[in-house]
């Protein structure tokens, strides 16, 4: 089995790499921004999209015009990987998975990949065109390394990324199986009645976001200021983002670890922030990262997710029975069943729900053959966990 890691490290520069750094990164970002300007223009005169041959012949061009010559500063693959970016914003757009590819700012954050002949020596990283970087390497590297990306935050800070891959025996993780409901009141409800409070980071930090907000909108345009303004603002989103981050990493690492088999719903993010009064608390929950980190995760220790369908009642629909209560509202947290009489907690009954049909969809896939892995999932097991939740 395959499996390809990317691990982050923090660097750190002198001065004279920070330069170096500089010319990649701009130089990077004017081949972005010109390459997605000539696609721009070649669809309006023609209708028809530009192949990434002709935008690398389009970088090609750029380098021996004499007014372009400083382009041969940077590294070559550099520039090249920035086309590859666009035509993969590209395809993105045309997947429905991301909006229409944007022109790249030098106050944003700032990225540039090398595929090849990078170098760790020691407690450095060699950089063609940049040189050794001090870093800090705070786990050991795995496996064969295929690309490095660098990036320079909005607060300063420079990172690597290392895409690594190795080979592995295909784990089988042996825990038991469950079902999780994402909500707005828990963060994270199981069958078997166990809730995870949502922390709610945004509005913990929110008061402190708009005064930096405040402040940064009083500044002159192009002071040394609004400078330190804004850099006070990024400090206060990137502390947002990192608590974010390390609550959905450790509450999906604690779950893949714990549970083999995990249903899950098949959530319309985009379609849910429509509503207005909702769109904040569903924007902080994080809830299409936290998916995408158990399906991972799970992949790795063995296990496996099973997404149901977008539009499984399992909210309504009542566990003993079946029966589908249309006219459930949200504030409904608790409600009776109108056909067994079962007092159910809304919640606790959709993560049963959605155990339930995880489970009936992963024995159709099993059915197929398409993946050996459920065999340590599927069988009485489940069915005697699902007996044990229902009795909480």
């Amino acid at each position: 089995m395959k499996i390809q890691m990317g691990m982050k490290f923090r660097i750190y520069p002198n001065q004279t790499e920070k330069a170096r750094l500089a010319i990649q990164f701009g130089h990077a970002r004017f081949v972005y921004n010109s390459t997605l300007a000539a696609r721009k223009e070649y669809f309006e005169l023609t209708g028809k999209g530009l192949s990434k041959a002709a935008c690398d012949k389009i970088i090609t061009a750029l380098k021996k015009d004499e007014n372009f010559s400083w382009l041969r500063d940077a590294d070559s693959q550099v520039l090249q990987q920035k086309s590859a970016d666009v035509d993969t914003a590209y395809k993105n757009f045309f997947k429905h998975t991301a909006g229409y590819p944007s022109f790249k700012h030098k106050s944003s954050e700032q990225k540039i990949r090398y595929p090849q002949r990078v170098k760790f020596i020691g407690n450095t990283t060699y950089l063609p065109k940049v040189g050794y970087i001090r870093t800090k390497f705070h786990r050991p590297l795995v496996g064969s390394q295929k690309s490095v990306t660098v990036s320079k935050t909005k607060t300063e800070k420079y990172f690597i990324s290392v895409l690594c891959e190795y080979e592995t025996d295909q784990p089988v993780h042996n825990g038991p199986a469950v079902g999780i409901d994402l909500g707005l009141k828990d963060f994270l409800i199981t069958s078997d009645g166990a809730k995870t409070k949502h922390p709610k980071l945004l509005k913990e930090k929110e008061a402190r976001l708009k005064r930096s907000q405040r402040a940064l909108s009083k500044k002159k345009k192009g002071s040394n200021n609004r400078a330190k303004a804004r850099l006070q603002l990024a400090i206060q989103h990137e502390k947002l983002t990192n608590a974010r981050k390390d609550f959905l990493h450790k509450e999906s690492a604690r779950l893949t670890s714990d549970f083999g088999f995990i249903g899950t719903e098949s959530l319309k993010v985009c379609n849910m922030l429509k509503n207005h009064c909702l769109a904040k608390a569903i924007s902080d929950s994080g809830w299409g990262e936290f998916v995408r980190q158990l399906e991972y995760k799970s992949a790795w220790k063995g296990g496996y997710v099973v997404k149901i369908g977008t539009f499984f009642p399992s909210s309504k629909t009542c566990n003993n029975c079946k029966h589908i209560n249309s006219d459930l509202k949200l504030s409904d947290r608790t409600w009776v069943c109108p056909n067994c009489r079962s007092v159910l907690d809304r919640d606790i009954n959709a993560a049963l729900n959605i155990l339930e049909e995880a489970t009936a969809g992963a024995a159709g896939i099993k059915a197929c053959g398409e993946d050996v892995r459920l065999n340590a999932f599927l069988g009485t097991k489940l069915t005697s966990e699902k007996q044990e939740a229902q009795g909480l």
